[in-house]
């Protein structure tokens, strides 16, 4: 019963249409990102309201220097996703099971090392980063404790990306309701009840982080497929380590290096003061859901295209890849136009503040109103990765996104030193990359067909 209770949760993604599929699998996982992302936007909001701007730049400047520690361990995770989802699309059962087992101890032992070095680095780091004096304090902070729940929010993730490999979106999505209401009870309850502030809502976060966690590790032990995950099985298998790493290494290396860029982004917004900083952090949260949406899409590129490798179905890879795009863009469109018109409105719920509204506003009628453009570059991304290839458009992203960026800042932004010149460097660069990895996907594909004849 059980086995049967776990396949109604998979999608078959190697035989019929694709378009009802795609958007089967990507839905739940498109909302279970957006959920994820509530757990910052209830940190944000709740600080912003209850505690003061200075609270409310704390949450924010942390951001892009967790995501810069974050990102390899996550591109890890991608590495995982591909390869089971390869193997179970080649029904290799014993290939399946030892990708699982081996990822588990790769996510807890990750997350270990990761705790250790946020909280040691924490304050030398935001101190580089040219934190403001009356935020530092309580930037450090939360950045130490929400390091503390690092084993379990990698421990989620790789067990999500196990779950999508196999079709699975479904479950993630209500562990992570779950997860969301009591993250956002327990915000209320200690900021305003317990005048925590900054560090009630990263206890918050870590709490939740951890009943997710404990629901999914729950679900991979109770399966019967080939995912199942048995602690007497629990081993590293150094060749499939081998292959983890050398599919999501690359994508971690990229995510991190695409977070030193922002990083010095940040690093250039702090120059403008706290109430910027406020803004910024508003504007770049609400952006964080239109692009949570699109980033569902990508990551379904990646399993579906891993899929039909495993499977030989080459004939569907370009149909995955047209479909993913036309569905990426009218997200993109939809919801990142949609956010700038409604901007103003939305902005009030993270701040009263006039100047962060004008700030955050400042922010999103750049960069939201071009949003599509990043979800066309990550789905090119993803198919790439779902073919196996990770260190080229490791490369072309960081030549393309990451060292574009950089220049800009030391050479455009150094002319005119304004907040619009800094987010103007996001769609320029957004363009370049797409049609970048456009090329490189053409090159790859034809790869494929020289190999099936």
């Amino acid at each position: 019963m059980e086995k049967k209770v776990s396949k109604s949760y998979e999608i078959d993604m190697c035989n019929g249409p694709l378009l009802g599929k795609i958007m089967l699998f990507t839905l739940p996982l498109m909302l279970s990102g957006i959920l994820q992302l509530l757990f910052n936007a209830a940190d944000v909001i709740v600080v912003g309201r209850f505690a003061g701007n200075e609270a409310l730049a704390a949450v924010g400047s942390t951001g892009s220097l967790t995501n810069l520690l974050v990102n390899l361990f996550i591109g890890l995770s991608v590495g995982a996703n591909v390869l089971v989802a390869r193997y179970y699309g080649a029904k290799q059962d014993d290939e399946v099971s030892q990708t699982v087992h081996t990822s588990i101890l790769v996510s807890a032992a990750g997350g270990i090392v990761l705790a250790i070095i946020g909280i040691v680095t924490a304050r030398p780091l935001l101190f580089l980063m040219d934190t403001p004096e009356n935020v530092i304090q309580h930037s450090v902070l939360y950045m130490r404790i929400y390091f503390l729940g690092m084993p379990v929010m990698l421990l989620f993730n790789f067990g999500s990306a196990i779950l999508r490999a196999v079709g699975d979106t479904r479950r993630p999505l209500v562990y992570l309701i779950i997860a969301g209401v009591i993250n956002v009870a327990l915000n209320l309850c200690f900021v305003i009840l317990f005048h925590m502030g900054v560090a009630g809502v990263a206890l918050a976060t870590v709490i939740a982080q951890c009943v997710s966690t404990a629901l999914i590790i729950r679900c991979l032990m109770q399966s019967e497929s080939s995912f199942k995950v048995c602690f007497d099985k629990l081993r590293m298998n150094w060749e499939k380590f081998g292959k983890i790493a050398a599919i999501g290494l690359p994508a971690g290396i990229q995510g991190s290096l695409f977070s030193i860029s922002n990083v010095l982004i940040q690093s250039s917004v702090n120059s403008f003061g706290a109430i910027a900083m406020a803004g910024n952090t508003a504007g770049s949260n609400i952006e964080g859901f239109v692009y949570t949406a699109m980033n569902s899409v990508h990551q379904t590129a990646v399993s579906f295209t891993g899929q039909n490798l495993g499977g030989r179905r080459y004939d569907r890879i370009n149909k995955i890849l047209i479909e993913c795009l036309l569905f990426v863009t009218a997200i993109g469109l939809v919801m990142g136009n949609g956010a700038v018109i409604l901007g103003r409105q939305i902005l009030g719920f993270y701040s009263p503040d006039p100047q962060v509204i004008a700030y955050g506003m400042q922010r999103m009628q750049i960069i939201c109103a071009f949003y599509c453009l990043c979800g066309v570059m990550d789905v090119l991304v993803g198919c790439i990765r779902g073919l196996g290839y990770a260190v080229m458009p490791m490369i072309v992203s960081l030549l393309g996104a990451c060292a574009f960026r950089v220049v800009w800042i030391y050479t455009v932004f150094q002319w005119d030193r304004s907040l619009r010149t800094l987010y103007i460097s996001y769609p320029v660069s957004w363009t370049l990359t797409a049609l970048a990895h456009l090329i490189c996907f053409i090159v790859v594909r034809s790869k494929l067909k020289e190999k099936k004849e």
